[in-house]
Parts: C-alpha cells; sequence; structure tokens
C-alpha cells in the first residue's frame, strides 16, 4: 500500500487542553509516524473570541484523501465540533489537511490549504517540523515562507504543554 505524507493543523479556544489532548490523541491512533510542532497560543484570527493553541502535526497514510477529510472531521465531531458552526468562531477542536502529498487540487478539499502562507499559526508550526519541504505551488521551502513572513501581523508564541 502507498503512504501518504499528510500535514494537519490543529486548533482549539473552547477547553483548549482537552481537546488539543484529544484530537492528537486521536490521529496518533489513526495514522504512523506521527511528529508533532510546538504548540503556539494565538490571538484568534477573524473574530474576537479567546486565544488558540495550535499545533501542526506531520503523519503517514494509507487513506485516500478524501477519507482523511472525512475521518478529521468526524474527530470534531467526537470533541464537540457542531458541523453547522460558523467559519471564523470558536471551535472544540479545529483540524484541518493542509497538505497531501504534493497533492494540488480543488476537491474533494482545496490543496494545498491557501491559509498556509498567510496563518502564522500554520506557518511557524510548519517552518518548525518539516522546514525543508517545499510548497506545491510557490515552490518555497516553509523555512523560506516563515523567514519573508510579516511577523507583526499576527501574534503567535510557543507555550510548555503538557501531553500527560
Amino acid at each position: 500500500m502507498l503512504r501518504h505524507h499528510i500535514l494537519i493543523s490543529v486548533g482549539s479556544n473552547i477547553q483548549r487542553e482537552t481537546h488539543t489532548r484529544s484530537g492528537v490523541e486521536a490521529l496518533q491512533n489513526l495514522f504512523s509516524d506521527v511528529t508533532l510542532s510546538s504548540v503556539y497560543e494565538s490571538e484568534a484570527v477573524g473574530f474576537s473570541g479567546t486565544a488558540f493553541y495550535n499545533l501542526v502535526v506531520s503523519a503517514y497514510t494509507t487513506m485516500a484523501v478524501g477519507d482523511v477529510c472525512r475521518t478529521l472531521k468526524a474527530i470534531e465531531r467526537e470533541n464537540g465540533r457542531m458541523p453547522s458552526e460558523k467559519k471564523f468562531a470558536p471551535r472544540t477542536l479545529d483540524l484541518d489537511l493542509l497538505t497531501y502529498d504534493s497533492l494540488v487540487t480543488q476537491s474533494p478539499v482545496v490543496l494545498p490549504r491557501e491559509e498556509i502562507t498567510y496563518n502564522a499559526f500554520v506557518l511557524q508550526p510548519l517552518a518548525e517540523i518539516v522546514p525543508d519541504e517545499v510548497h506545491p505551488v510557490v515552490q518555497k521551502t516553509y523555512a523560506t515562507l516563515w523567514a519573508e513572513y510579516d511577523k507583526k501581523q499576527q501574534r503567535l508564541w510557543p507555550i510548555d504543554f503538557s501531553w500527560n
């Protein structure tokens, strides 16, 4: 079976520790060779709300891209996320597929995810765990994209996170 490299962003601003821990645990049970970035705290983007915990997960799967997306949505629902929630609103758990190998597609999901290049809470963790990987569209490494990013645009800071 062919193994696919996937990158997933994880975010939570409702019961942040509980849902971050639960989401990552589910990903570790479903995927292989899981690597986690540091956990970052960031201000809510696009709405007024409590700060988020964010990280990026690198993993491998034999699932098709659509199955990965359905699995991520199921984990969100298991953590109390309602499918009808607004895009810019507080959430228990947000799991977004950022990349699937070097696939560039519009369906069943837009890949690579567009927010990679403009959200610090996605780009900095990517630069941390896969610095030399090349963004499939802009053809720059994540380390280069982070180095070029305007750091004043969004506030973000690493936190000590206990996984126990």
